[in-house]
């Protein structure tokens, strides 16, 4: 008896697209292609490789991808930009806060205390310090985030504001090394 096997296509190719939606709790989400076509499976270990437990819906990627049985997968993130137009979208937190101060901001090594989604908000603590530093959930989505772990590592940008001690800018820590 002949045993059929099917074959996978060994190639990969680079494709620029945009996040339909990832869950981190199912483990996968889906990229549509800025060239069209099927929609692309991002496995949340995929991501993890780029440094990332999460990505936020809209967010530009960059990405390998290869066809297989079950249809076009991602291989690898090559790059995450935040969702377009979220940079533009105003923070009540931030709105008196003197504009030089964000640029001023130190990048820091930080990890997660916790973090609800549903809440819209969470903590991390700096290395070296154990005050709390608020993560607000528009920050992440600016920084092409969606959601964090507890333990998590990251890089976050902080300054003093409304809340006591604020995250600015949030990225992962395996991306800031870079």
């Amino acid at each position: 008896m002949e045993t059929l096997l099917k074959q996978h296509d060994t190639d990969t190719r680079r494709v620029l697209g945009k996040i339909k939606w990832f869950d981190p709790v199912k483990g996968f989400g889906f990229v549509i292609a800025d060239e069209g076509g099927p929609d692309i499976l991002l496995h949340a270990n995929v991501l993890r490789n780029f440094g990332q437990s999460s990505v936020a819906d809209a967010a530009r990627v960059v990405i390998q991808v290869q066809k297989t049985d079950r249809g076009v997968q991602a291989t690898e993130v090559l790059s995450i930009e935040p969702p377009e137009g979220s940079a533009e979208l105003p923070l009540a937190d931030f709105e008196d806060l003197d504009p030089g101060a964000f640029q001023d901001a130190e990048l820091m090594p930080a990890r997660v205390k916790w973090f609800d989604k549903a809440k819209g908000f969470g903590f991390a603590n700096v290395f070296g310090n154990a005050q709390d530093v608020f993560i607000h959930v528009e920050v992440l989505r600016r920084s092409g985030l969606s959601d964090l772990q507890p333990g998590e590592a990251l890089a976050v940008r902080i300054i003093d504001g409304k809340r006591g001690l604020m995250a600015i800018e949030v990225c992962s820590w395996d991306v800031a090394n870079v």
